[in-house]
């Protein structure tokens, strides 16, 4: 939930975020600390798909002025909504294909 200050109403935004990677490179641990705060270092991989929600409060991270410039964006942020990801490469696999789930300009 976003505060903006002015009004003492506040704003929620929406953001999805897909984590893609190769097999046991760290996905669903990460998702784990992320959401639980927990992490498996003797994880199995993960069969099919898992999914978590989080909720976060930033306004008292983020300035104020952030929070402006966001509302005075809002096609911008509208085209947030749609998703963004997160590519994961595992570093002592050295053969991981990370490079494959990204898209050159």
């Amino acid at each position: 939930m976003a505060n903006d200050g002015d009004d003492g109403q506040s704003q929620d935004y929406l953001f999805k975020i897909v984590l893609i990677g190769d097999s046991s490179v760290g996905k669903s641990n990460l998702l784990a600390r992320f959401a639980r705060n927990e992490f498996y270092p003797n994880s199995k991989s993960t069969i099919g798909v898992e999914f978590q929600t989080q909720k976060l409060e930033i306004y008292s991270i983020l300035s104020r002025k952030v929070f402006q410039s966001l509302e005075q964006k809002k096609s911008e942020l509208q085209s947030l909504s749609s998703g963004k990801a997160v590519v994961l490469q595992g570093e002592a696999n050295q053969t991981s294909s990370g490079g494959r789930w990204c898209c050159s300009s």
